[in-house]
């Protein structure tokens, strides 16, 4: 079976900051399964470049903290890696928490003062709109392959 994952959760450099978010437990839990990772990152599909200014959900749309409206990015992005999803027949994915693009349970609230709140990335949004399962490296411990899925 065919995983989306962020691209920075298998050691992409593609985060804002430059840098990734390596989760050894991603890696593992591919081996183990033995599914096959489609790395995306939807911010750098969006046009963004690494690195970039930070950015959270603020009113509905992505802001960076310098102020700029990268909306359109982060939806142009999220539109692309779904298209790959697609394409790959991918039926689950697995995401960077708290990401703008990807949370899947909490984001920043957009203040950029580290304050989560309840919700989803722009990516992470589309994906449950379009029925692809979206889970965090943490909902991974103990989760088997669904049968007739490797």
């Amino acid at each position: 079976m065919k995983v989306l994952v962020s691209a920075c959760l298998l050691g992409e450099n593609c985060k804002y900051s430059g840098g990734n978010n390596l989760d050894p437990r991603v890696a593992e839990w591919l081996r183990e399964t033995g599914c096959e990772a489609v790395p995306v990152c939807p911010e750098v599909l969006g046009g963004l470049p690494v690195p970039r200014t930070p950015a959270e959900i603020a009113g509905g749309a992505a802001t960076a903290r310098d102020g700029q409206n990268v909306d359109a990015a982060f939806r142009r992005g999220a539109a692309l890696a779904l298209e790959i999803a697609r394409r790959e027949g991918a039926a689950l994915a697995i995401l960077q928490p708290r990401s703008p693009s990807c949370g899947v349970k909490e984001i920043y609230d957009g203040t950029f003062s580290g304050k989560r709140i309840p919700g989803m990335g722009v990516f992470a949004r589309l994906l449950a709109e379009a029925g692809i399962r979206a889970l965090e490296p943490e909902d991974l411990t103990g989760m088997p392959v669904p049968a007739g899925e490797k």
